[in-house]
C-alpha cells in the first residue's frame, strides 16, 4: 500500500474515532433534512400562496371516511311521551346524491322516502332542510304501539343500516313501600307518591283516605303534605300518631296521571313479617340506619 493510502485510512479511521453517533446523526440531518424543508417551502410558494394551509400532522390523522357514514352520537335512541311528538333523528354525513328511508322494523313497513310519505298513517312524517346532514322522522300524538325499532337507511350498494328505539312511556303514578303498608298504632303513617313521565306537572295531587278526600285542617289533626313538581313530581303525605281508624285504603290522585293505591294496616303488637315502620319497610330502615352509621364513622374520624 502506498503512503497516501495509508495516510488516507489513517484520516477516516480517525474521523470515526472523533464522531461518535450523536454527532454523526446530527450531520446527516444537516445534509438531508434542509433541502426537504426548503423544497416544501417552494413547493407552497410556487403552487399557491397559502402557505399557513400546510398541515405538519401526518394524513392519517384527520381523514374521514370517502362514503356515507352516520353520525351514531346525533342518531340515538329516543323516549317520548304518550300523545306527545317523537322525533327520531338520523344524521349521515358525505351522503352526496343518495336518499335516505326510513323504516319500521317490527313490519318492514316503509314509512318514507327522501322528504315524501309513504304510509296512510298521517301522524308520521320526514322532515330534512335543504343542506342539512339530519334526516328526521316525527311522529305526532305517539302511542305506547308506537314503541319498537325503526331503519334509518341509505341507498348505497348495499344499503346502509343505522337502528334507532323509540319508547313510548305513558304517565306512572306510584306509592312507595305498596300494595300493603304495616304501621304501629301510635307510629307516623308515612306515604311518598311520585308521578312519572308526565307532559307537564300535574296541576294538582289529592290525596284521599277511604275514597274521601284528606282535609288538613279536620278534627283529627297531625295531617301534613308536601308536594314538589317538576318532571318527577313527589308529594308526601304524614298522618301522626296512627290509630285503628287510620287504617284502610290511601290513594294518590294527580290531575294528568292515574290513580295509585296501598292499604294501610294499624297494629296493636304483632309484628307480621311484612310490616312497615313510618311506611319504610325493614330493608329500607336497615339500609338507612346502615347509612346513619357509616356517614358518623366516617363524621368522628
Amino acid at each position: 500500500m502506498s503512503p497516501l493510502h495509508r495516510r488516507k485510512d489513517e484520516d477516516r479511521g480517525e474521523l470515526t474515532r472523533v464522531m461518535d453517533v450523536p454527532t454523526m446523526l446530527a450531520v446527516i440531518l444537516y445534509f438531508f433534512i434542509p433541502s426537504a424543508t426548503s423544497g416544501a417551502i417552494l413547493n407552497d410558494e410556487a403552487g399557491g400562496h397559502h402557505p399557513h394551509q400546510h398541515n405538519s400532522l401526518p394524513p392519517f390523522v384527520d381523514v374521514l371516511p370517502p362514503g356515507p357514514f352516520y353520525d351514531v352520537e346525533r342518531s340515538a335512541n329516543v323516549t317520548a311521551l304518550v300523545e306527545q311528538p317523537a322525533e327520531l333523528n338520523c344524521r349521515v354525513n358525505k351522503i352526496g346524491n343518495r336518499t335516505v328511508s326510513w323504516l319500521r322494523h317490527r313490519d318492514t313497513h316503509l314509512l318514507t322516502v327522501g322528504p315524501y310519505t309513504y304510509t296512510s298513517d298521517q301522524r308520521f312524517r320526514a322532515v330534512h332542510t335543504p343542506g342539512s346532514e339530519d334526516w328526521t322522522l316525527t311522529v305526532k300524538f305517539a302511542q305506547v304501539r308506537d314503541s319498537g325499532m325503526y331503519e334509518c337507511q341509505v341507498s348505497t350498494t348495499p344499503p346502509m343500516r343505522h337502528y334507532i328505539w323509540l319508547t313510548v312511556v305513558e304517565p306512572k303514578t306510584t306509592i312507595f313501600g305498596g300494595p300493603d303498608v304495616f304501621i304501629n298504632r301510635g307510629s307516623n303513617i308515612n306515604l311518598t307518591c311520585v308521578v312519572d313521565y308526565t307532559p307537564k306537572p300535574p296541576s294538582y295531587v289529592i290525596w284521599k283516605h277511604n275514597n274521601k278526600v284528606i282535609t288538613y285542617d279536620s278534627e283529627r289533626g297531625g295531617v301534613s303534605v308536601v308536594t314538589e313538581k317538576g318532571p318527577r313530581t313527589t308529594t308526601n303525605l304524614l298522618v301522626r300518631g296512627a290509630f285503628p281508624k287510620d287504617s284502610g285504603s290511601y290513594s294518590c290522585n294527580p290531575s294528568s296521571a292515574p290513580v295509585a293505591e296501598v292499604v294501610v294496616h294499624i297494629l296493636n303488637g304483632e309484628h307480621p313479617e311484612a310490616m312497615q315502620h313510618g311506611g319504610h319497610s325493614p330493608s329500607e330502615v336497615s339500609a338507612l340506619l346502615l347509612g346513619a352509621a357509616v356517614t358518623l364513622a366516617a363524621a368522628l374520624n
